[in-house]
């Protein structure tokens, strides 16, 4: 791609767009860490653009032009002062990246869910509540990030995202996860730390895929049984939460490498932790255990480090 269809105007201390230089025939355009309060009223004539960027300025709105901007497949407008998001944004079909994260946003338009070519979607860091029903037409979608907002329940569209293997939900205020989580076929890893979950639903064996199970600092009071059927899991982070007992099924974890149990109210342990050859690491500090189970010298034995 030649110089003349790029155009990097990042870290500038622009305050305004010098129109003059937006050709036609740009196809980039970064305008990351500025201090832009508008964009020009006829960006939307730059239509062979597939690339913009506006990170960290101070942008409260977008010309209504943009959303004419129909070969746009990367759109980042994160850490700006937005907070709302126009229907127009339906209009980008061909979006395959789109960050919203670090603004304003308390809610986002159903048109959202036009978006099918969608892979990755940064939404971290603003007030959302909710998410609109629209989300579940989002079937491209690989990477979703929701963290840092203040969701009280995981919305069910969510749940319908058969591509979604990456799924970021930490520092909101969620106390459940719905039944149908179980349908994220394609998901590796969840990330739920510092929320308020008391529990798991059962449907969460049914995360066959999933490697990564990171939910430090909730209420949890116990696991269910099917945690035993998240076959690939590599690592289980429990740390900081209410524990009393883990079921026997997690011994079945046959591929787990981390096991964090820290700052728990566990008085015992299942045996079965004993036999899970490929652990690395269990780290059992800050409980009520009676006794060292006599298990943990053959985990030692095997190479894996253990802290009690």
């Amino acid at each position: 791609m030649s110089a003349q269809t790029i155009l990097n105007l990042a870290s500038q201390q622009l305050t305004s767009l010098p129109e003059p230089l937006l050709t036609d025939e740009l196809a980039e355009l970064n305008l990351d860490l500025n201090q832009l309060t508008t964009l020009p009223e006829d960006i939307g004539r730059l239509q062979r653009l597939h690339t913009l960027s506006m990170y960290h300025n101070q942008l409260e709105s977008l010309p209504e032009s943009l959303w004419q901007l129909r070969q746009l497949r990367v759109l980042n407008i994160a850490e700006n002062r937005f907070s709302t998001l126009p229907n127009g944004i339906g209009n980008l079909t061909q979006l395959e990246m789109l960050d919203l994260g670090h603004n304003a946003f308390t809610s986002l338009p159903e048109a959202l869910g036009r978006l099918q070519q969608l892979t990755f979607l940064y939404l971290s860091d603003n007030r959302l509540t909710t998410l609109p029903d629209s989300f579940a037409k989002l079937r491209s979608l690989i990477y979703l990030g929701l963290t840092d907002n203040l969701l009280f329940a995981l919305p069910e569209a969510v749940t319908q995202l058969p591509k979604l293997i990456e799924l970021r939900l930490y520092n909101n205020q969620l106390e459940s996860l719905p039944e149908s989580i179980g349908g994220l076929v394609a998901l590796k890893e969840l990330y739920l730390m510092n929320n308020r979950l008391v529990r798991l639903p059962a449907s969460i064996g049914g995360l066959s895929r999933l490697r990564k199970l990171i939910l430090q600092d909730n209420q949890l009071q116990s696991l269910p049984d099917s945690v035993g059927d998240l076959v690939s899991l590599t690592d289980l982070d429990l740390r900081n939460n209410r524990l009393t007992a883990l079921p026997d099924s997690v011994g079945k974890l046959r591929n787990l490498r981390f096991l964090d149990l820290r700052a728990n109210r566990l008085t015992a342990l299942p045996e079965g932790l004993g036999e899970l050859l490929q652990l690395e690491k269990l780290d059992l500090r800050w409980n009520r255990l009676a006794a060292r189970p006599d298990w943990i010298a053959r985990l030692e034995q095997r190479g894996c480090t253990v802290f009690l």
